[in-house]
Parts: structure tokens; sequence; C-alpha cells
């Protein structure tokens, strides 16, 4: 309880007066996360609504990938594109192993499923019950697509919300491609394993607050969101 009670203090420590390392571990995170999120939503959301809507050959075979790959061993995503990116590796020229870049291509392989098969679920389900009003109104696909997702609003958002809480917790696949390099690739979840390895329990518990405190606040924020979007 004491050692709870310690890092307690240690998060509102660094909450009151700040640590410039944490801050700087906490900030990277934040961007990583982002950037990951970011392009996740940009391929997972079309890839998720033409999925959910379309009909052809090799669809469920698709959706089935997708699901599974909401399950994805961050360890094994780690591995392959560590693999990719390694010197010898096919992408080694680009010197992208032991960087933030690496990371954040291992957390989009990692919330791209997530979002495809979440999207993907909202769409169909969608579809069923309003494709014969989207057809009556003369549509074009790309209009059609549009409506939809305006529909499925607020599904989006649980799917951003699902891959943000997967990019921000990731520690696998970030200790594999980054090496958890001091002022370059330390997230805030390896760090909190390299303070745990060292012994510093009390520290690793206060970045674990913090990260548990920014993962809240970003989640409600974009739960508010969801909600006012279900008022709509």
């Amino acid at each position: 309880m004491e050692l709870i009670w310690e890092g307690l203090k240690g998060a509102f420590k660094f909450l009151v007066h700040g640590d410039p390392e944490i801050r700087e571990i906490t900030l990277l995170s934040l961007r990583i996360a982002a950037w990951a999120i970011g392009i996740s939503s940009a391929i997972g959301l079309p890839l998720g609504i033409a999925l959910g809507v379309s009909t052809f050959r090799g669809r469920d075979f698709l959706l089935t990938l997708a699901n599974t790959g909401m399950g994805l061993p961050p360890t094994v995503v780690g591995l392959w594109v560590a693999i990719v990116l390694w010197r010898t590796g096919p992408l080694g020229g680009l010197k992208l192993i032991y960087t933030p870049t690496a990371i954040i291509i291992a957390e989009v392989i990692l919330t791209v499923p997530i979002i495809v098969a979440l999207v993907a679920a909202a769409a169909s389900d969608k579809k069923a019950k309003l494709h014969d009003f989207f057809l009556s109104l003369g549509l074009n696909p790309l209009q059609y697509m549009w409506l939809l997702l305006r529909e499925i609003r607020s599904s989006v958002l649980t799917a951003i919300i699902a891959g943000f809480g997967r990019a921000i917790s990731e520690v696998g696949a970030a200790m594999m491609v980054g090496g958890n390099i001091a002022g370059e690739t330390r997230t805030l979840t390896t760090a909190i394993v390299l303070e745990v390895s060292k012994g510093e329990f009390d520290r690793a518990l206060a970045i674990s607050f913090v990260l548990l405190a920014l993962s809240f606040s970003i989640t409600a924020f974009i739960t508010h969101l969801q909600y006012q979007q279900n008022l709509k």
C-alpha cells in the first residue's frame, strides 16, 4: 500500500511541478498515438464501410482477417516489422528501425483491423435498414458512403476509442521496433517496463498513473463527442 501511495505522490508531483523526462515521454507517446490513430482511421474507415456495404468474392475472408487482426499479438507484429525495417531487411535502407516512425508503423498494423472490423459491422447493420431509402435518393457511390458514414458516426467514434486505447497502451511492439531509447523512442509504456526492471517501482507507478490519467482524459473527450452525436 505504501508503494502505491508513493506512486500517487510521484504522479501528483509531476502534474503540479512537472518532470522534464516524463513530460518528454508523455508528449512523444501522444504524438505517436495521434499519428497511428490518424493513419489507421484514414485506412480503416473507407475500408470498413466498403466491406460493410459491398458484396464480392473474398469479402467474408477479408472480414475474417479484420476480426482476427483485432487480437493480433503485439510481439508478433513487432517481430515482423523489425524484420522488414532491419538494416538487412527489405526496407532497411530507409533507416526507420529504432525510430518513432517504426513504432507508428507497428501501431497502425495493430489498430487498422480494429477500426475496419467495428466500422464494417456498423455499416452492414445500417445498410440493412437504410439501403432502399438511400437508393431512392439516387445517390452515387461516394454520396452513399458519405451518408452512411454520417449515420454510423457514433460507431466510428467507438472504433476510434478502441483504436486509441490499443495504440496508447502498446508496449511489446514498441520495445521491439523502437528500442526504448531515451529521448528518442521511449514511451510511457516502455518507460514503465524500464523502471520496473530497475526496481524503481514508485517511479513506475507514477508514470502508470500519468498514462491512466491521459488515457481517461482523451477517452472521456471522445466519449463526450459520441454522446453529442447521439443527441443529434
